[in-house]
């Protein structure tokens, strides 16, 4: 029996694969728990075109990632911070700054979970880079300053 599965399972396929399974199996657990459906030929076509605009959405979005990556390539963000005598940050300069600072400053907006930093924050004043993470394969290195105010 052949099935369309509607999600993925770890040691069977992933969602909108379909694979061959044996009828009881199908029949008695795939189909009634809702994780897979039956391959139609309708269910087939359904698929197949589910599948053609998920890949049109994917190419979509990592064009608009990459677009973004050329524009994000040769800027320096610019992050003011108080900062003490010794030229510690009081404080610290995080992801949230970081994304901040982007839409601010060049409005570009950028989720701040998809901002990654050497250690988990920055506690001085100076030059460090960041690692944007846009999408499965797309990522680029951003250039900040911290500076004292």
């Amino acid at each position: 029996m052949e099935v369309i599965l509607k999600r993925d399972i770890p040691s069977l396929g992933y969602a909108t694969d379909i694979v061959k399974v044996r009828d009881g199996y199908g029949r008695n657990y795939l189909i009634p728990q809702g994780i897979a459906i039956l391959a139609t030929e309708a269910n087939r076509k359904m698929n197949a075109e589910t599948l053609k605009q998920k890949a049109f959405k994917e190419d979509k979005i990592r064009n608009e990632a990459e677009a973004l990556v050329k524009k994000l390539e040769n800027i320096t963000v610019k992050i003011g911070a108080k900062v003490a005598s010794t030229g510690k940050i009081f404080g610290s300069v995080n992801s949230l700054q970081i994304a901040e600072a982007l839409k601010a400053q060049f409005n570009y907006d950028v989720d701040r979970k998809k901002i990654h930093l050497d250690g988990d924050s920055v506690k001085e004043v100076g030059e460090y880079q960041a690692k944007v993470m846009l999408h499965k394969g797309v990522s680029v290195m951003v250039n900040f300053e911290v500076f004292a105010e």
